[in-house]
């Protein structure tokens, strides 16, 4: 029989599976606290729950941890880049982000990706599996319990297309912001998608309060289809109305991620029709200037075309920002260190 993942149930089904086991249900809220709570590395640290439930939960349960096999640490910034293990093998990345706001953490999704973005690292050895809520969950938790500092917002934007692992990534969103857990705010939580658009009618209808951020990259379905697969798939009328009924639906604004190519998508006449695309949107553009990696050809945009492509968006009474490189001396960009460290283990 398949063994359950403790780490991936909620406090109710938790209670439920604690009862069955013969034990009385105030233990399932112990247990969830020294999980999510408490963040334990083991069952033997749960010192208030009897040795024999213990002994029974490692021999009859999955107990999600993740093996940490490197960290990078900015000497620009701070932040910091970890490699983790999962049980089988596979290796996936996280980042912290240390802002005035306070600590943000990317996590993965998934094991490697399979949408083909071409400026992506994390899609180059395609998708390897899916990540249980539990293993998202562990990359929040063992990055807190390293630095031993509150983790405030997380992002799922790092490896994997978080809409292709649906059912994992939205019950890791009510764990995370669970009340008996960390209690994150679900306004602090942004998924960034390439736009699967039956998902996306589907988060809609959940009830969370999160930001979602759309990987946009052109403002045309030529060009899009040019950067990324999928826009073969779902055209970008198709994509903008889901995120419109999104905003309808949830009332929080949304967020148009736009990595800057040079000679792509980075010239005004790009500006222009990004601008008359998003305009009637309740959105926020963030300019990300591409992050090179070595299996493209593709080149970030210098500061002047950033500058121009910002500067126009504005002028059109859009919001918008230029994310700040963060990491960029650890190879900071999504995919980038895992790819290195396959690529090693390889030769």
């Amino acid at each position: 029989m398949e063994k359950k993942d403790l780490k991936s149930m909620t406090l109710e089904e938790l209670t439920a599976e604690v009862i069955a086991a013969g034990e009385k249900a105030f233990r399932a809220k112990q247990l969830y606290q020294w999980m999510h709570e408490k963040l334990a590395a083991d069952f033997d640290e749960m010192t208030n729950l009897p040795k024999s439930f213990r002994e029974k939960l490692a021999a009859d349960y999955i107990w999600t941890s993740l093996e940490t096999v490197d960290v990078r640490i900015s000497g620009v910034d701070g932040t910091r880049k970890y490699l983790f293990c999962l049980e089988d093998g596979n290796v996936i990345e996280s980042v912290l982000m240390r802002y005035k706001h306070g600590n943000s953490v990317c996590v993965s999704s998934q094991a490697g990706c399979r949408m083909g973005c071409r400026f992506c690292a994390s899609t180059l050895n395609g998708l390897a599996r899916n990540l249980r809520a539990s293993e998202i969950l562990e990359q929040v938790y063992r990055i807190q319990r390293d630095t031993g500092e509150r983790v405030s917002n997380v992002v799922i934007m790092g490896s994997g297309e978080p809409m292709d692992n649906y059912e994992n990534v939205v019950r890791f969103i009510r764990l995370l912001s669970a009340p008996e857990g960390l209690n994150i705010s679900q306004r602090n939580i942004t998924v960034s998608t390439c736009g699967l658009v039956p998902q996306i009618y589907r988060l809609a209808e959940e009830g969370l309060q999160i930001t979602l951020a759309l990987s946009l990259h052109a403002p045309s379905d030529e060009v899009r289809r040019e950067l990324m697969p999928i826009a073969n798939r779902y055209p970008l009328r198709e994509v903008l109305d889901a995120c419109g009924n999104y905003y309808e639906k949830t009332g929080r604004r949304l967020t148009f991620e736009y990595s800057l190519v040079k000679g792509v998508n980075d010239n005004l006449e790009e500006a222009k029709a990004l601008a008359r695309l998003i305009g009637g949107y309740h959105g926020h553009v963030n300019l990300i200037p591409v992050n090179p990696i070595k299996e493209r050809d593709y080149v970030q945009s210098n500061r002047e075309a950033v500058e121009a492509f910002k500067n126009y968006l504005e002028r059109q009474g859009i919001n918008v920002t230029v994310r700040r490189e963060m990491g960029r001396d650890i190879g900071g960009a999504c995919g980038q260190l895992r790819k290195s460290y396959m690529d090693r283990k390889e030769a």
